[in-house]
């Protein structure tokens, strides 16, 4: 018999779900309370035995257990975290002055195959479900005691591959009745699904749209990224300022640097030109990412001062630059190479 993954339910339907087993609606909110502090049915002891016996047979929590944890000197936490059928994935906890942030993956590897990334080295295993995401949260949360003020859907996979299980998620984890983590501290990143980007900005969800672009021509990016040669940059920018109009939401885009591919001051204009020749009147965010050191994709990251230069050139084109404060450099903190590391 297959079990109900009842950490996936919201509270009505957990409350109608208890209610179908043939118990009170007041034991629904008990359990809530306990499945969003990571317990599962042992913990539970204000139900009657029978009752715990009752869930154990027909339900399962899908709870993140700690295969690996490692700190970095600067407190960023990289987990290892094996789901319940024992699929391996990874989240990062930052923290920052201004509260903790929670890195999280969506996917047990990664359908998409961008020539930088460890997590796509050995494909997509499965997408996760909704309560595999917020259970990534809840076990960061009782590991530290620390509580996770905002979420960054950028670890392992792509979240609009996995898109209905992911607005499940989003919807759970906001909901005041669960974490209630506010979607102005949600970032939600992808390669470029164009259909899935126009159904997203249907959704009315606050939250921050981050887009991998990493490269200013075709050329260039579908070398990169393979999603290119379906959803080209024309159609991807297309597609954001459309979000844009719709939603009235910042859009980040994400540039990762790539020594001597698409670094020079020269692709740092072209990416300028792109930008206002597709997305004039919004307000241009660019986030500069200098590439990890991934042994089997072999790119270099950029050299400082190039860095320097190409921020300094979109500054100069009135457009923000940011680089990403690199943190965790010293535990492998990037996607994909810890449970790499472990030959997944």
């Amino acid at each position: 018999m297959e079990k109900t993954d009842i950490l996936s339910m919201n509270k009505e339907e957990l409350t109608a779900y208890i209610v179908s087993l043939g118990e009170p609606k007041f034991r629904a909110a008990q359990i809530w309370g306990w499945l969003l502090k990571g317990a599962d049915f042992s913990e539970m002891k204000n139900l009657p035995a029978a009752l715990r016996t009752k869930l154990a047979e027909n339900a399962f929590v899908a709870t993140a257990k700690i295969v690996r944890k490692l700190v970095s000197k600067d407190g960023t936490i990289k987990y290892l975290y094996e789901m319940h059928d024992g699929e391996k994935i990874e989240s990062v906890l930052m923290r920052y002055k201004h509260g903790n942030t929670i890195c999280i993956s969506t996917e047990a590897g990664c359908p998409m195959g961008c020539a930088f990334c460890a997590s796509t080295l050995k494909g997509l295993s499965r997408r996760l479900l909704p309560s595999e995401m917020l259970s990534q949260i809840i076990s960061t949360q009782k590991d530290t005691g620390e509580r996770v003020d905002g979420i960054v859907l950028m670890g392992i996979g792509e979240p609009l591959d996995n898109y209905d299980n992911v607005l499940k998620f989003l919807r759970l984890v906001g909901s005041p009745d669960g974490l209630n983590i506010g979607y102005r501290h949600i970032s939600l990143s992808t390669c470029g699904l164009v259909d899935r980007i126009g159904k997203l900005a249907e959704e009315n969800l606050a939250i921050t749209l981050s887009i991998s672009l990493h490269a200013a021509d075709d050329e260039t990016r579908s070398s990169l990224m393979p999603v290119n040669k379906k959803w080209n940059i024309e159609q991807l920018l297309t597609a954001c300022r459309a979000y844009f109009e719709k939603t009235g939401r910042r859009i980040s885009f994400e540039y990762t640097l790539v020594r001597g591919k698409n670094d020079t001051v020269k692709d740092a204009n072209k990416l300028a030109d792109v930008l206002y020749k597709y997305c004039s009147g919004m307000p241009l965010h660019v986030n500069l990412i200098p590439v990890n050191n991934v042994v089997e994709r072999g790119f270099l990251p950029s050299e400082k001062s190039g860095i320097e230069a190409f921020a300094s050139t979109l500054e100069g084109r009135r457009i923000t630059a940011t680089v990403r404060r690199t943190l965790g450099s010293d535990i492998d903190a990037s996607c994909g190479q810890l449970r790499a590391e472990h030959g997944i």
